[in-house]
This record gives structure tokens, sequence and C-alpha cells, in this order.
């Protein structure tokens, strides 16, 4: 029986990409997964799944390496799946001395503005091209491939086109999402947000939009659902002021889920939004939630991001928008309100395209096969 070993650095050990899909795939044609992560804590078996996950992300990048390093010689893989640079480089030395792939699952913008955030201006240049060089020396040393989206192919696809990929989209499967299309109520309208509660992230964006829905439509009794956090004193005091400064008379905020329960968290919204601020490094990332909101039969009203327009016509279950045009925003969900023909299309297209196109098991036989033909 082969082995497979996933590294990663940032991700949870239950990542919904690498433990919900990628992992639980491979184990359920055969393999022995092993997942490493350095983002959290846990020992032992999850669902046939071996798992070794240390809380050390704050350690030093020896400490981190040493850690993988560690786990791939007592595992003893036939191929290695890395989400991070870092992992890539930690074990390519061992790969390449026993005949083993080493595959670079690439899903984050690298280097992200997060990364570059702790430095000051003169030096961010400096650091930006000192992580890009670091990620293509992780694409150098990889054998293969996987690209989370279009817009994450470059530079490495440029600079390693010689080297075999797949394109392996965030579709979610079946056994997590469940439908939720909902009958339109022209009178009650409940709006949905999910993530982190920061301007970057676009809760101030999606508040004023709400708030003026309400100035439009002031008989319209407006729920707001909000799923998430903040990340640090700074945002907190960012989201209290939103909240302060609009007043708004029905608001429910819930904590973050686990993946598992993530569709049914929203399941009471008719509107999912996303209107994260746009820049380089959103326009070239692909939400992943989009497509579980789908899933739902949820119209959604997203940011117009580049990542979004490459990969799928949005315009057949929502709207694609300036994210700090909040009237125009405000006058998207008041056409819903004033055609409910017209939402409960949107809603039965975006629970057919999932079924259709958008679903994890169109695309998970592809992969499997990726993987098999990189073994030795």
């Amino acid at each position: 029986m082969q082995k497979i070993l996933f590294l990663t650095t940032a991700h949870t050990y239950q990542d919904d990409r690498i433990f919900f899909h990628q992992a639980k795939e491979l184990a359920a044609h055969g393999f022995t997964v092993k997942i490493c992560s350095l983002s959290s804590e846990f020992q032992g078996e999850s669902d046939g799944i071996l798992i070794e996950s240390y809380d050390i992300l704050h350690q030093s990048p020896h400490v981190k390496k040493s850690v993988f390093q560690r786990i791939c010689a007592a595992f003893v893989p036939d191929l290695v799946i890395a989400s991070e640079p870092l992992a890539v480089i930690s074990v390519a030395k061992y790969c390449k001395q026993h005949h083993i792939k080493l595959i670079y699952d690439v899903t984050e913008w690298y280097p992200s503005k997060r990364m570059l955030a702790p430095y000051r201006s003169f030096l961010k240049v400096f650091q930006f091209f000192k992580f890009l060089n670091i990620q293509l020396y992780a694409g150098f040393l990889s054998s293969h491939f996987i690209f989370g989206e279009q817009t994450k192919m470059f530079p490495l696809s440029s600079f390693f086109f010689f080297k075999s990929h797949i394109i392996l989209p965030y579709y979610p499967s079946q056994e997590y999402v469940r439908p939720a299309v909902k009958e339109l109520n022209t009178n009650q309208l409940k709006l949905c947000y999910t993530g982190v509660f920061s301007k970057e992230k676009g809760i101030g964006n999606f508040l004023k939009a709400a708030d003026c829905l309400q100035k439009e439509k002031p008989e319209l009794q407006l729920s707001l659902l909000l799923i998430g956090g903040t990340r640090d004193e700074k945002e907190t005091e960012y989201f209290n002021q939103l909240l302060t400064g609009y007043q708004f008379d029905h608001v429910k905020i819930q904590k973050p889920v686990s993946f598992s329960t993530f569709a049914d968290s929203y399941a009471e919204a008719d509107i999912c939004f996303d209107l994260r601020e746009k820049n380089i490094e959103n326009d070239h990332c692909l939400p992943i939630k989009l497509f579980y909101y789908a899933a739902s039969g949820k119209p959604v009203i997203y940011t117009n991001l580049k990542a979004i327009r490459q990969h799928l016509d949005v315009e057949q279950f929502g709207y694609l928008v300036p994210p700090e045009d909040a009237w125009l925003i405000a006058r998207k969900v008041a056409a819903y309100l004033d055609d409910p023909a017209l939402y409960a299309e949107h809603a039965n297209n975006a629970r057919r395209l999932f079924q259709e196109k958008y679903n994890w098991e169109s695309i998970s036989d592809g992969f499997v096969k990726f993987i098999k033909n990189a073994l030795p």
C-alpha cells in the first residue's frame, strides 16, 4: 500500500482542501495517508488518516524544518504533497535522495500582503523579492504542481513550464453541503457575511450596503447574519465602531464554525456576500466560499475579482460589483425584492451549476489520476 504525506505550515490538519477532500479521497482509493501541520495540535488518527500535527507556527524556520524532516524520514512516503515553500524546501533533499516525487500545492498568493505587513515601507520591496525568490526556489525543487486556480499559476508555470501540473479548484464535495434554497419573502430579508470582520475582508462594505438598503426600503424587516470574528484588537475596535455607528435592529453574530457544519450555519440566509477590498492579491484569489453558497442555492453578491471572472459566470446566480459602491449593491438586492422570480431563478441556477460543474466529485478522478501518474 503506497503512502502519501501532506505537509503544511499555515493550514490546520483539518483543512477543508487537504483533509476533507484530498486526503480522504486518496484514503478512499487505498493509499495510506498522513498529514503533518504546524499550526494545530493533534497526534492520532481521524477518519482513517494519520495525523501528526503540532502548534509551532510561531517557532523558528529551523525548528519547523526539523519537524518536517523527522516526520518524513519516519513515515517513508512514496509521494509528498507540500502546501508552502518552507514545507517543500524542508524535505526536498530527502525526496531527491530517495527518488520521491514532491508536489507543490499552490493555493495562496505568495508573498501575501499579510507576510509583508510587519515591514516598513522601504523594506517591503526588498522582502517581496526575497519571498518571491523563495517561492521560485520551492518551484525549482518540486517535481509537480497543483494550482488552486489559474490566476495563481504565475510565476511558477512560466519558469517551470516543463513540469507536470493540474488545476484543482476548491469545489466542495456533495457530502458537506445540502440544498437550502429559500422562497423569498419580500417583507423580510436576511443577508449573510462570513469570515474575518476586517476592513480588508469587506465587513465595512457589507454593513454600509445593508444600511443603504434599509434607507432604500425602510419598510423592509432587514436581518444580518455575521459568522466569524476579529483577529486582533485593531479589528475588534473597527468592527465595534461600525456596529455602533449603524445601529441595526436585527444582527445575529456567530462565532466561526467547524468545516463540517459550515453549510448549516448560513442556511437561513437569503443572500450571501463577500465584498472584500479589490487589490492585486485579492484580485488573483478565488474565494472558496463562493462554491459553498452556490451549492446551497444562495444568490451571491461579490467583489468583481479577476479570479472569479476567469473561472465562472456569477451573473447566472448573483452579481459582481465594485465593493465600495454601497448604493449600487443596495439596488442589486432591491431588484430581488421587486422581482422574486429573478431571485428564484438565481437560487435554482446556483444549485444546478453546483450539481453539474462545481462539485468535488467532478474533479476528484482527475486528481487521483494525477497522483497515481506521479508515483513511481
